[in-house]
């Protein structure tokens, strides 16, 4: 058992006791529906994402579907599985099941006599939410795309132009992976980038070194996965990525408490070109009810982030895709 930084405990999948599916439903702008609890239930009036118990013969898309229907009078017309999070209340321990559901049929009706609220992450103006949702809100806030910078493929100049390129193109999270830089090139180039990125608002992680992403003044740090392996604590950085390419990382991912990991390769990639790829299967299979949010990773195009997103992916992570 764990604890979250709400004070929420999770608990073991063999501890759930109720089985849930929940919905992100969310608007081209990227704004998601809140929902306050109707009278009579545990936590009435508190604010939650909408959905219910999942029944013994359904499966979590199903009773969401049957849920939403019942609760705000819409049909789910496109849903893609997302997170499973377990967490411990007074009354109940209870398992999680969130999609996003981008498109419904139906207008909103509250049929429960609860209210609605459309919301914006690190904006929520909604109050009390349920303490479950703490985590959930600050993953909402990681944008679909994470780019990956390859200096040492170009030259600094050049990937800095296409870094300009990339956040003009609305790109919102980057990180600064460059593995054969001296340490003064190094920096010049960082620095140059961490000051565009912060021009556009843009999150910027550093790769692998949590001392030089903390005197940059960086938003993160992205663990290898020989560093995830090897630390016993979550480095003290706002944001925490790490890489995976198995169970045992993801699992390691979990234990540290990062905030997101990437999982590859999911296409073979020129520089690993003799590395096993997983393809869209085994990657969803290994990610499925997995806790935290998921850029896959490897040979994909922005095209592939409608597949990715099929499969469970939070997102997609791309270095000569972008």
């Amino acid at each position: 058992m764990t604890m979250t930084e709400a004070g929420v405990r999770i608990e073991p999948a063999t501890e759930v006791k109720v089985e849930v599916a929940a919905a992100i439903l969310t608007r081209p702008d990227g704004s998601f529906l809140l929902a306050s609890r109707p009278t009579g239930k545990p936590y009435a009036g508190y604010w939650e994402f909408p959905g219910g118990k999942i029944e013994a013969d359904e499966s979590p898309l199903q009773a969401l579907t049957r849920e939403l229907n019942e609760e705000l009078g819409i049909t789910i017309h496109q849903a893609t599985p997302w997170l499973t999070r377990t967490f411990s209340y007074p009354h109940a321990a209870v398992r999680l099941h969130f999609y996003r559901v981008t498109d419904w049929l139906g207008e909103l009706i509250p049929r429960e006599q609860q209210q609605f609220s459309w919301q914006a992450a690190g904006n929520i103006t909604v109050t009390p939410l349920l303490p479950a949702n703490t985590p959930i809100l600050r993953y909402l806030a990681l944008p679909p795309i994470y780019a990956i910078t390859r200096a040492a493929e170009t030259n600094t100049e050049a990937s800095l132009s296409a870094i300009r390129q990339t956040l003009d193109n609305g790109v919102k999270l980057l990180q600064i992976r460059q593995k054969t830089m001296s340490h003064d090139q190094l920096q010049q180039y960082s620095a140059a980038a961490v000051q565009l990125a912060k021009r556009y608002q843009a999150t910027v992680l550093v790769n692998e070194n949590i001392m030089f992403a903390q005197l940059l003044g960086a938003d993160g740090v992205h663990l290898t996965a020989t560093q995830l392996l090897s630390l016993d604590t979550r480095p003290a950085v706002n944001w925490c990525g790490a890489s995976c390419h198995n169970q045992q990382e993801l699992q390691r991912a979990e234990q540290l408490g990062v905030d997101f990991v990437t999982l590859s390769p999911v296409y073979p990639t020129l520089s690993h070109p003799d590395t096993p790829s997983l393809g869209w299967e085994k990657f969803a299979a290994l990610i499925r009810n997995y806790p935290l949010p998921v850029y896959a990773l490897g040979g994909l195009l922005p095209a592939d982030l409608k597949t990715a997103r099929e499969h469970g992916a939070h997102g997609i992570a791309m270095m000569r895709g972008i």
